[in-house]
């Protein structure tokens, strides 16, 4: 591995660390690094990877650019928007450093191809945002003894560690031994994400890439570190590997990749869904809101600050964080129509109100997303 008079210019300030010096950029140079996820916090991780001259740079991912992740997946671009994220990536990587070669794997990651991508690289950093294809990057990298970079972020915190048994640390498993229940974990698309903290994670994750590839510092295996952007403060804690741990312990029960969907408590959609008869559609709800002899009340479960970006004129609100101090301004006893952003607390308000006695209760699927896409376009998406 030789590095030509262009790469020495362009990497003079790593040269000239001892730390680093010829020895470490070839080692940089020579590392194959598989980024899962080209959004929020792939786009730090590949672009100063690419920056740093990382040799091969393999990205995994099947979605397209939106709108909504120009934000803060700063690797794509307005012009992006559509185009899927890997060819996006990859053209921003390639304006980087030309040098570095990049593999574009347009596909989801699942348990038939994990084991076979993960084992083409030398490191595996973890960008995803689910907990099905965490626990399936955690698995594949034990079963490979692959080093897993794991980061993940939500609203103003973040945090990161490096998951690898056979150097000594525990696994996603030893610190997370089984997923929440679904739904009880918001997404970023509910939650929310200040843009700029996948930059200050994924800088984090692809710092211990780096040390990891050269072979200098000390690593953040067998620690966790955790960030709250509002504070401005890191915590760190440490982590040990569980000697009962399913995939790594000392009798481990996991020899091969599972169904990670299932392990999760995810129900796969079926090809052509049923209708769900807790559900009804935005076009029932149109009806119910233009014709008050139906006698249907509807209500949005959203919050505030929501409302105020995008809201239907006539519809109440009882956001689900309040909705157990407020539901008794409701009449049990009445129809009532339920729609947050996309169908997910809407059905949470649901289960509620009915534990309280309602009997009339019906969520608005798609919820005010559908209704911006099928009714009237004036209401922003967001």
């Amino acid at each position: 591995m030789q590095l030509d008079n262009d790469e020495i210019r362009r990497y003079s300030r790593h040269l000239i660390l001892p730390e680093v010096g010829l020895i470490g950029q070839k080692k940089i140079k020579a590392t194959r690094v598989l980024c899962i996820g080209a959004g929020g916090l792939g786009s730090p991780i590949a672009m100063y990877l690419a920056a740093a001259g990382v040799g091969k740079l393999g990205l995994v991912d099947f979605d397209t650019v939106d709108f909504s992740n120009l934000q803060r997946q700063i690797i794509h671009g307005t012009p992006d928007v559509g185009r899927p994220k890997g060819e996006s990536a990859r053209d921003t990587i390639k304006r980087i450093n030309p040098n570095v070669e990049v593999v574009v794997h347009n596909t989801r990651i699942s348990s038939e191809n994990a084991l076979d991508l993960i084992a083409q690289y030398d490191i595996v950093v973890d960008g995803t945002d689910n907990f099905p294809t965490r626990y399936l990057t955690n698995d594949a990298c034990v079963l490979l003894k692959k080093p897993n970079v794991y980061g993940s972020i939500f609203r103003f915190d973040g945090q990161a560690s490096v998951f690898a048994p056979h150097l000594g640390g525990p696994c996603y498993r030893c610190l997370y031994p089984e997923p929440p229940p679904p739904g009880m974990v918001p997404s970023c698309a509910e939650g929310g994400v200040l843009g700029v903290l996948p930059g200050i994670v994924g800088c984090m994750q692809t710092t211990e890439i780096l040390k990891l590839a050269i072979g200098i510092g000390t690593s953040l295996v067998g620690r966790l570190l955790t960030f709250d952007a509002l504070a401005m403060k890191f915590r760190e804690l440490k982590l040990r590997r569980d000697p009962q741990c399913p995939i790594c312990g000392d009798h481990p029960t996991i020899t091969k990749l599972i169904d990670y969907e299932m392990f999760c408590g995810i129900t796969p959609e079926p090809a052509t869904p049923a209708q769900n008869p807790d559900e009804v559609t935005v076009q029932d709800m149109k009806k119910a809101l233009t014709d008050p002899k139906l006698g249907i009340k509807v209500i949005d479960v959203r919050e505030p600050d929501e409302h105020q970006i995008a809201h239907i004129n006539g519809v109440p609100l009882f956001p689900l964080s309040v909705l157990q101090s407020r539901f008794t301004e409701l009449d049990p006893n009445q129809q009532i129509y339920i729609h947050c952003k996309s169908g997910v607390r809407s059905m949470k308000a649901l289960k509620f109100l009915r534990e309280q006695g309602f009997k009339y209760l019906k969520s608005v699927k798609g919820g005010i997303n559908a209704w911006s896409d099928e009714i009237d376009h004036d209401v922003p998406k967001y």
